[in-house]
C-alpha cells in the first residue's frame, strides 16, 4: 500500500470498519489503475507526432503544387486570349 492508500484506509477504517475500508480502498485502487491504463492507450507518443508531422509536410507540398498548377493554368488562359 502506498502512503495515500494507507491514509485513505485509516480514514475509512474509523468511519466504516476495517473490512469495509479495505474493500473500498481496493476497489478505488483498481478503478484508478483501470482509468490510468485507458488514458495511457490513447496517449500520443513522440513517434506518432513525428509521423503526423511528416504527413502534414507531404500534403502541404502536394497542395502547393496543385495551387501552382491552377495558377499557371489561369494565367495561360488569360495570355492566350
Amino acid at each position: 500500500m502506498s502512503v495515500t492508500e494507507i491514509q485513505l484506509f485509516q480514514i475509512l477504517k474509523a468511519k466504516l470498519g476495517e473490512q469495509e475500508a479495505e474493500q473500498l480502498v481496493s476497489y478505488v485502487k483498481t478503478e484508478v489503475k483501470s482509468e490510468f491504463d485507458n488514458k495511457r492507450e490513447v496517449l500520443a507518443t513522440k513517434e506518432d507526432l513525428a509521423n503526423s508531422k511528416a504527413d502534414i509536410i507531404k500534403w502541404m507540398f502536394l497542395f502547393w503544387i496543385g495551387q501552382i498548377a491552377v495558377t499557371v493554368g489561369i494565367i495561360l488562359m488569360f495570355v492566350k486570349k
